[in-house]
């Protein structure tokens, strides 16, 4: 295996104690393979460690973490020039890893290495977001956001993904609509939204499918509604029988632009950005990313 280049992981550093990750990467060594590991202790290092990546001239860098570590790697990572850009590699170690579960990258930290070190690297949208930050899988806004990003850290390392929906319950008091019109091509909707999902990818949250015919490499950005009228019922119809309910507008276009009256917060694979205005656009074929041959989200 001494054939397969180099490749630098980016290692989130909650995961640094992790055995199983650690025999994982003594074992490719061993069998001669180069891999650099750093690990993150505060926001910006992700950056430098891609910089860093680039000055080695590996051809991989690897997010170890949860979707918040691999949107660093991957903003960082498309901020590089395309001549000299490394390919993205992950290996889920974070809570909800929505990323990385529907694309179908192994849970074994083994298989996820392998993969993210030799894998076919395959070209990725991304999408940037008011020209200042950027997401791989899904910006989610409104009440499922206030959710995800007050849950309590304690609670996500005990309980997982069932930590947001049971913190959610905890906090039906919060249940308040945004006001906002949203456009994009041949689309275009104004009212109050309980939750607003856009996918460049099919799920958030710990699982929830908000985008579920969303691709990753169609230069298409999918957008599901939860609209706020008759809020509890709404909520529930929209849980149980998703097919079935009257409360959700779903569109289709490369770009959307969203104005609100008042200051709203989305979630960027965990970075929340606020404002009253966002403007999303798709950047087709912005990374390249070594997934699974049978990657359920690959046209």
């Amino acid at each position: 295996m001494d054939s397969i280049p180099a490749s630098l992981m980016v290692l989130n550093g909650k995961g640094a104690g992790n055995d199983l990750l650690r025999s994982a990467v003594k074992l490719l060594r061993e069998e001669g393979i180069t891999l650099h590991v750093r690990v993150t202790w505060e926001k910006g290092d992700a950056e430098r460690f891609v910089n860093e990546a680039v000055a080695l001239g590996v051809e991989t860098v690897i997010a170890g973490g949860g979707d918040g570590t691999i949107n660093e790697v991957a903003t960082a990572l498309s901020r590089i020039d395309t001549a000299i850009r490394p390919a993205l590699g992950i290996v889920p170690l974070g809570t909800a890893n929505d990323f990385a579960t529907s694309t179908g990258i192994p849970d074994e930290l083994d298989k996820a290495l392998k993969l993210a070190i030799a894998g076919k690297a395959t070209p990725i949208d991304l999408v940037e977001v008011n020209s200042e930050a950027a997401f791989i899988n899904m910006a989610t806004g409104g009440f499922g956001t206030r959710i995800t990003t007050e849950t309590p850290e304690r609670l996500k390392a005990a309980l997982g993904s069932v930590s947001y929906l049971l913190h959610g319950l905890l906090r039906m008091d919060t249940l308040q609509p945004d006001r906002c019109e949203i456009r994009g091509e041949n689309f275009q909707w104004q009212g109050d939204a309980l939750v607003i999902g856009f996918g460049n990818g099919r799920q958030a949250g710990g699982g929830q499918q908000l985008c579920p015919d969303a691709l990753i490499n169609d230069g298409q950005l999918r957008v599901r509604i939860f609209t706020g009228d008759e809020l509890l019922p709404a909520l529930f119809t929209t849980l149980t029988r998703p097919d079935d309910s009257p409360n959700i507008v779903d569109g289709i276009s490369s770009w959307f632009e969203i104005t609100s009256p008042h200051e709203m917060t989305f979630n960027l694979d965990g970075e929340p950005l606020s404002g009253q205005q966002f403007r999303l656009e798709v950047k087709p074929g912005a990374l390249l990313c070594r997934l699974p041959p049978d990657c359920p989200l690959l046209r």
